[in-house]
C-alpha cells in the first residue's frame, strides 16, 4: 500500500501525500505550485485554456497527449510526466512551437495562447502525424480562440510541428522513460481515511474488495463526466477511486470476431479498432470532445454514467455489444441494451462495477450506419444520436437493429420500427414507409435545451430513411456531411 502520488515534474520527481479526493491538477498547478500559466477558463473541458501535456508509457513509448487539466484529478498524474507551458523555455530558447506561434503572429491577448502551445507541443511529439490541414484543425478543435482567429495559429503549426523533434524533451526521452519505468509499481494507493480518501487499486480483487466496503465511492475512469461533478455541479465526492492502475482494464484486443475494450480504454486508444468494425463508428469517435477529451475519456465510463446523450452507447447497442460486470460476487455479462433501465438507473448491483464491453462484426451481409445531430460539428453534446445496422438477404432486409440517444431517459432500441422494417426491399422506397411511421409509436421524445419533441421525432424518421438511402445506393448526391467537410478542409490547405 502506498499513501502518497508520485509523478515527474521539470526533470524533478515529486512526491504527494497531501491529496484530496477531489483536488483538480489545475488548482494544484495554479494554487499550490504558482504557475499561472495554465489558465482557468470554461472549467469544463471545452475550452482548452487549461491544457497541460501528459507524459506516459505506451507500449514501452513515451507519449505526449493533451489532456484538460481543469477535470483531471491530481491523484490520476501517479506514474505520469507533467509538462506545462512554465517547461518548454530551455536555457532562455523559446521552444520551437512558442517561436513558430511569436514569428506568425499566433497570439493577441494571450489568454488561450498557453493552452494552444501545448496542445501543439503534443502534435510536435506526435508519431507518423499527418501534415495536412485537416489533421492540425482537428488537434486544435478543443482549443478556443477569440481575439487572434485560428489562420495563424494552424500556420504555426504547419510551420513546426512536422519536423523531426529537436528539443529538450527529446534529447532526454530515454532518462524519461527510465525514470517513468521505475515510478511504476504494483502497489495500492490510498491516501486519506475511510470517510474521506483518494485510492487507486492496481488490480481488480482489490478494487471490487475496496468498492464492496465503500459502494458509496465514485469510481472515475478518465473524469470527463466525474470532473464536472466537481467543478459544475458543486457535489461532494469524499470517497474517489480512480481505475487508471489496474492492469488490464486499459486492453484493445482485436480479434476475428470483433472488438474487446477494456473499461478504461480511451477514445483515443480504441479509435483504431473500432475504425475497423466500421467507418461511421470512426468518423462517431473522432466526433467525441476533442484530443483532450478523447485522450482521457473512456468508452466505459461513457457507458457506466448512463446518460441518455451519450454517444457511444446508441451505436454499440445497434452493433450488438455486451457488457462485462464484476463485483465480490463474480463476474457476469449481460447486452448492452439491457444495462440502460430508465433515467439515472443501470443495471449494477452494489458493489458491481463495469470491466469492459464485446463489440461484434459486422458480417458480410450486414450494413452499419450512426449520426450524430448536434448545433455543432465539434465539441458538442447530441441532441440526436441514432444507429442502424440491416441484415440484408437478396436485397431484402431480414432483421435490424435500430437504436437512438436522445429521443428517452435512455439509449434504446426502436421495436417497432425494427419489426415494420422486417421484409423491405431496398430497391423499393415505398416499403421503408411502415418502418417509419411505426418509429412514432417507439419514443415520446421530450423537450430541452437542445431541441423540442417534434424536431427530435421528425430528425429521427429522417436519419432511418438516410440510413437506408445509403445502403441501398439511392441516396441522392453525397449526403454524408463528415466528409464534404474533409474534403472541403483539404482545399483549404
Amino acid at each position: 500500500m502506498r499513501d502518497t502520488i508520485r509523478f515527474l515534474k521539470g526533470g524533478e520527481i515529486i512526491e504527494l501525500e497531501n491529496v484530496g479526493p477531489t483536488e483538480t491538477l489545475l488548482d494544484y498547478l495554479r494554487l499550490r505550485r504558482r504557475e499561472t500559466g495554465t489558465k482557468e477558463g470554461c472549467g469544463e473541458g471545452d475550452c482548452g485554456a487549461c491544457t497541460i501535456a501528459l507524459g506516459r508509457l505506451v507500449h514501452g513509448q513515451l507519449v505526449y497527449q493533451p489532456v484538460n487539466s481543469c477535470i483531471l484529478l491530481l491523484g490520476m498524474i501517479d506514474g505520469a510526466e507533467i509538462v506545462t507551458v512554465e517547461d518548454l523555455v530551455q536555457d532562455e530558447r523559446l521552444h520551437p512551437v512558442q517561436k513558430a506561434m511569436v514569428d506568425l503572429h499566433g497570439s493577441q491577448c494571450g489568454f488561450c495562447t498557453p493552452g494552444f502551445i501545448m496542445t501543439l507541443f503534443t502534435l510536435y511529439h506526435a508519431a507518423d502525424a499527418d501534415k495536412t490541414h485537416k489533421n492540425v484543425t482537428e488537434w486544435l478543435a478543443g482549443n478556443l480562440c477569440r481575439c487572434t482567429g485560428y489562420r495563424p495559429i494552424v500556420d504555426a503549426a504547419l510551420e513546426v510541428c512536422f519536423d523531426a523533434t529537436d528539443d529538450a524533451f527529446s534529447w532526454r526521452a530515454n532518462e524519461t522513460r527510465e525514470t517513468l519505468q521505475m515510478l511504476a509499481d504494483s502497489r495500492d494507493i490510498f491516501i486519506g481515511d475511510a470517510t474521506s480518501f483518494f485510492s487507486a487499486p492496481s488490480t481488480l480483487d482489490g478494487l471490487a474488495a475496496l468498492y464492496g466496503q465503500h459502494p458509496d465511492a465514485t469510481l472515475i475512469a478518465g473524469g470527463t463526466d466525474v470532473g464536472l461533478w466537481i467543478t459544475k455541479h458543486l457535489r461532494e465526492l469524499p470517497k474517489m477511486i480512480w481505475l487508471g492502475r489496474i492492469e488490464g482494464l486499459d486492453r484493445v484486443e482485436d480479434s476475428p470476431s470483433g472488438v474487446l475494450i477494456g473499461a478504461i480504454a480511451t477514445y483515443a486508444a480504441t479509435e483504431k479498432a473500432v475504425t475497423g468494425i466500421s467507418e461511421d463508428l470512426g468518423e462517431l469517435w473522432k466526433r467525441i470532445g476533442s484530443k483532450q477529451v478523447r485522450a482521457s475519456g473512456t468508452v466505459g465510463g461513457n457507458i457506466a454514467n448512463g446518460s441518455p446523450i451519450g454517444d457511444t452507447p446508441p451505436a454499440l447497442i445497434a452493433l450488438g455489444a455486451t457488457l462485462e460486470l464484476q463485483s465480490l460476487e463474480g463476474s457476469r455479462a449481460l447486452a448492452l441494451e439491457d444495462f440502460f433501465i430508465e433515467y439515472g438507473r443501470q443495471d449494477r448491483n452494489e458493489g458491481e462495477f463495469v470491466t469492459g464491453l464485446f463489440v461484434p462484426r459486422l458480417s458480410s451481409n450486414q450494413a452499419f450506419r450512426c449520426y450524430k445531430i448536434s448545433k455543432r460539428f465539434d465539441q458538442d453534446i447530441s441532441s440526436v444520436m441514432g444507429a442502424f445496422r440491416f441484415t440484408i438477404e437478396d436485397g431484402t432486409i431480414v432483421a435490424s437493429r435500430i437504436a437512438f440517444g436522445g429521443m428517452a431517459g435512455t439509449p434504446t432500441r426502436a421495436p417497432n420500427a425494427e419489426r415494420a422494417l422486417t421484409g423491405a426491399v431496398l430497391e423499393d422506397p415505398s416499403s421503408w414507409g411502415a418502418s417509419m411511421q411505426a418509429l412514432l409509436n417507439d419514443f415520446e421524445p421530450l423537450t430541452d435545451m437542445r431541441a423540442s419533441a417534434d424536431y427530435r421525432m421528425e430528425t429521427a424518421r429522417a436519419l432511418l430513411a438516410k440510413a437506408l438511402m445509403e445502403v441501398s445506393g439511392t441516396a441522392p448526391g453525397d449526403i454524408r456531411i463528415s466528409a464534404r467537410r474533409g474534403a472541403d478542409n483539404d482545399r483549404a490547405a
